[in-house]
């Protein structure tokens, strides 16, 4: 029985329990709910969270676990000439093994019976099934293949009946225990609790997961490049060693980390003035009408792919403002030579900026909603007009809250890396001109996972040294957010 149809079982079994203790509960209580101390569709909830959630754990459990059991065991049967062999070649015995017991699936039993006299045809056979062979299996493979199908099978069996007699007895269990007095209310809430215990630990502990594993990638980089040549090098120039040589290139940080800031920069510019007035907008003028109509206009630009933003600067953006400043060019000196790139750092900021608009205005008109009515009320009470409500009372009201959202969106700019790459070019140079290209940490941490480079080459260890601190770099903007918005919070009565 494949795993879905587990899943399924499971389904049914878990409503099954759940209409069965819910009838069992009202019916105990002689179909008085207020004789029950909790509600009847917790008692429902409890039986199927007893005939489902042991049933799940045991399920995933042994789909962990059985695979590699298997495995252990099929290896166990090589010759003694392949298990002398380096754990490479072990590694691609097996793959081929398990290659071929997933194609002697497809074949009839026929087919199966004339392998027995005619091993030599597999691979053809298999070929014809859609499963291609490096090469013709030896003898002890199909053996193995056999064995494998055959443990499989039986795990799988002997796993269907496990997990579907744990899921019966479990609500069995569960029906036993419905009383008039019985607290499921409290059980359902704990197993909750629990789950979302749960779930914010996979999300912490993610987290954790990642940092170390970065940070253990960055030690093997930062073994062979000193830590004041990253941080402080000002040119960035990897390189393959050349023959009898020690030197990797240089893997100074400055370049890429002032592309960054520099870009991030150019991109506020543009989406803060935009969003923030936007979001003032449809907080305090718009109509309820034009407001359900605007602000989804608005927020569809965040669902848009980055990568469509970087086909539009480098299709239009680009292109515009190259042929615009040519231009200019022509009219104040009669030479029609462009100063700005079509690939630049006020390209990309530009783009970059528009595809921030909805972030900084969705925030921002949250935030502004938020700020009590009494006080527009008491303001335009006073005489105040609407700007000088809005100036002097909502805006330093919502500051916190506004600053820590472009914080925030100052840190997903950071971040972005196909705008750049179309845009903004590969380039990685220190200069102050928004017109030329730069690059930014993210485009370099693309460029050096990608290619023919071995993984241990300080070629490739320098992307986790440059990913670990674009994370510290995003993590405090954020941590800083969130220190001014708890900080400078205003509490309302």
């Amino acid at each position: 029985m494949s795993t879905s149809i587990i899943l399924l079982c499971l389904v049914v079994i878990g409503a099954v329990a759940y209409m069965a203790a819910r009838s069992r509960a009202m019916a105990l209580s002689g179909g008085r709910s207020a004789a029950l101390h909790s509600r009847p569709a917790y008692y429902g909830s409890y039986a199927a969270i007893w005939a489902v959630l042991p049933s799940l754990i045991v399920l995933f459990a042994w789909l962990a676990v059985s695979p590699g059991i298997i495995s252990s065991s099929v290896r166990g049967a090589f010759p003694d000439d392949v298990k002398a062999q380096p754990a490479v070649q072990q590694d691609l015995a097996y793959s081929m093994v398990a290659t071929v017991a997933r194609g002697m699936n497809m074949l009839t039993s026929d087919e199966l019976s004339s392998l027995s006299s005619n091993p030599a045809g597999l691979q053809a056979k298999l070929s014809e099934k859609g499963v291609p062979l490096a090469g013709e299996p030896q003898p002890y493979m199909i053996a193995a293949a056999k064995t494998l199908n055959s443990e499989s099978m039986t795990s799988r069996v002997i796993m269907t009946a496990i997990v579907l007699l744990i899921s019966v007895a479990g609500a069995f269990y569960a029906l036993r225990s419905v009383a008039p007095r019985f607290r499921a209310r409290n059980r359902v809430e704990r197993v909750m609790l629990w789950a979302l215990l749960v779930a914010s630990s996979i999300a912490i502990l993610t987290t954790i997961g990642i940092v170390l594993s970065m940070l253990s990638e960055a030690g093997r980089f930062f073994a062979v490049v000193p830590f004041a040549d990253f941080f402080f090098g000002t040119v960035w120039d990897p390189r393959f060693a050349g023959a009898g040589s020690s030197s990797f290139g240089q893997f100074g940080l400055i370049p890429l980390l002032l592309g960054t800031l520099y870009i991030g920069l150019v991109a506020m510019l543009v989406a803060v003035p935009v969003g923030l007035f936007a979001a003032i907008y449809m907080a305090e003028y718009a109509s309820s009408k034009v407001r359900s109509i605007a602000k989804p206009l608005l927020e569809v630009l965040a669902g848009i792919p980055t990568i469509v933003y970087g086909f539009f600067a480098l299709v239009t953006v680009g292109p515009f403002l190259r042929d615009f400043s040519a231009q200019i060019s022509g009219l104040l000196s009669g030479s029609y030579t462009n100063f700005i790139q079509a690939q630049s750092v006020i390209t990309a900021g530009i783009v970059m900026g528009i595809m921030l608009i909805p972030y900084v205005s969705s925030l921002s008109d949250d935030i502004i909603t938020a700020v009590p009515r009494a006080l527009r009320d008491g303001s335009l009470g006073l005489g105040a007009t609407r700007s000088e409500t809005i100036k002097k009372v909502v805006l330093p009201a919502a500051l916190p809250g506004i600053v820590g959202a472009l914080l925030m969106t100052a840190s997903r700019a950071i971040g972005e890396t196909m705008i750049v790459v179309l845009a903004a070019g590969v380039a990685a140079r220190i200069q102050i001109n928004p017109f030329e290209p730069m690059t930014t940490v993210t485009v370099k941490i693309v460029n050096q996972l990608t290619g023919d480079l071995e993984f241990t080459s300080p070629q490739t260890l320098v992307a986790f040294a440059l990913g670990i601190t674009l994370f510290c770099i995003t993590l405090c903007l954020n941590i800083y957010a969130l220190y001014i918005v708890r900080k400078y919070r205003e509490q309302y009565e």
